[in-house]
């Protein structure tokens, strides 16, 4: 594919990095030459210095013969402005980063297509949705949701207390045949290799294991793993930014008790006016004595979303010290994925994945509805949309040639989710959801096709 990028920030130089991974055809646009300069020395891509709503930069890129054009610069006048134009000028597909939600909300209303933009993302409403979703599953490090909950990707350590760990997916299956939850990723305790479990895969201790569940899988996969999911009803924020006030906003309009810390005055007084639900504390959240003295202890869950990753990071280890049974940290670096459960951090969000993940279901081929990275593992689990043509309609699962290193997850059909087993008969209009490694996305995509 032909992709072109306005904008080298953060989210348009991760984009680029991931693309160009995937042997993309990559264009970056901007108008800064330092940050066009990185891109152009670490990236394998082409780059031009310019600002991306000309109409000559624009045919520069060859934009009548782009296949996707991405608008992820600061300003989300540019964003639109471009897709419009690339648009009108021939690409395929547009989307365009927002931050002013409304313009998501009302999108089928003032009609955005009409105007040449395909799809609106914003990583800051990603963002906010995701710190939600993990509040709702308070015992997993890791959360994601198909068609509003019908299958749930849950991942989560498994201890000790596991009832299943010493035995294989087969012998766990034995025990407990009424489970609405199967294992789709496993990475070993101090290892960075993912695995697609098998049958004969052993349990162990220590292991970060990713689950598909259906409705009550939740629950199950608790009780059998000693985990306890949490009712949590009052959070703290660190942090006045657009996902800090997001995230209070749409907490607080759902009845949780939520304190917000802001170290600008300005700031806080703003949020205030905006959210008189909320509590905004004018202070440095970092202070250890502030935190006691606005109860810390007290909090079901701390949620670190400032501008400085390491200080979310610290202020979340201080919270852990305090007693508080979730934290949630926002961070820019993708490394800290790797850091986050060792360090005793449960859950980690970064902006630039979460976009990546909505962007990248444009790339993969055959109907993809939904899909996402796995945090800190070498896989993506993505939902197809089941047609007339594809190689698996109408085909019992375990008569499929499905590579081996992907694993069907789920079903979902008539809005309802399924855990599909070797037996499971594919039909037109299902959505399945699919975990595979890296190297058979392909093999995966064309059977979906």
């Amino acid at each position: 594919m032909k992709i072109i990028i306005a904008g080298a920030g953060e989210v348009g130089f991760h984009l680029a990095k991931l693309l160009s991974f995937e042997s993309q055809e990559i264009t970056l646009i901007d108008t800064d030459k330092d940050s066009l300069a990185y891109a152009d020395n670490h990236l394998d891509i082409k780059v031009i210095k310019g600002d991306a709503t000309s109409i000559a930069i624009l045919k520069e890129s060859r934009v009548a013969s782009s296949d996707l054009v991405i608008g992820v610069t600061s300003s989300e006048t540019i964003n639109i402005t471009v897709c419009v134009l690339a648009k009108q000028l021939g690409a395929k597909r547009t989307i365009a980063r927002i931050s002013n939600t409304e313009f998501i909300n009302h999108k089928d209303e003032v009609g955005f297509t009409k105007f040449g933009i395909d799809e609106l993302i914003s990583p800051e409403a990603l963002a906010a949705s995701e710190i939600e979703l993990s509040l709702k599953q308070s015992s997993f490090n890791d959360n994601y949701e198909f068609e509003e909950g019908a299958l749930t990707m849950a991942g989560l350590t498994l201890s000790k207390e596991a009832q299943f760990v010493g035995r294989t997916v087969k012998e766990a299956a034995q025990i407990f045949p009424e489970l609405h939850f199967v294992p789709i990723a496993i990475q070993r305790a101090g290892t960075q290799y993912t695995l697609i479990p098998r049958g004969d895969t052993v349990f162990k201790k220590g292991d970060n294991v990713v689950f598909i569940t259906s409705e009550g899988g939740a629950e199950e996969l608790c009780k059998l793993t000693g985990k306890i999911n949490r009712e949590i009803k009052s959070v703290m924020i660190l942090g006045g930014t657009e996902i800090g006030y997001k995230t209070a906003r749409d907490l607080s309009d759902k009845g949780f008790n939520v304190k917000l810390l802001e170290q600008s005055k300005e700031r806080a007084f703003e949020i205030a006016d905006n959210l008189p639900n909320v509590l905004v504390i004018n202070s440095d959240g970092r202070d250890v004595d502030i935190l006691d003295e606005e109860s810390i202890s007290d909090m079901d869950a701390f949620i670190a979303v400032g501008d400085n990753s390491e200080t979310n990071i610290m202020s979340c280890l201080v919270a852990k010290t305090k007693g508080v049974k979730k934290s949630i940290a926002l961070v820019e670096n993708m490394d800290y994925f790797e850091l986050s459960h060792s360090i005793g951090i449960d859950t980690l969000i970064n902006k630039k994945l979460l976009a990546a993940n909505n962007i990248f279901r444009y790339i993969r081929k055959g109907e993809v509805v939904a899909m996402t990275k796995l945090s800190n593992m070498n896989a993506e689990l993505l939902e197809f949309e089941v047609k007339a043509t594809s190689a698996i309609c109408n085909k019992v699962i375990k008569n499929i040639d499905f590579p081996r290193s992907a694993i069907i997850g789920g079903v979902i059909r008539n809005g309802v989710g399924l855990i599909a087993l070797g037996d499971f008969k594919i039909q037109e209009g299902d959505r399945v959801v699919v975990c595979s490694l890296l190297r058979s996305i392909k093999g995966v995509e064309k059977l979906f096709l």
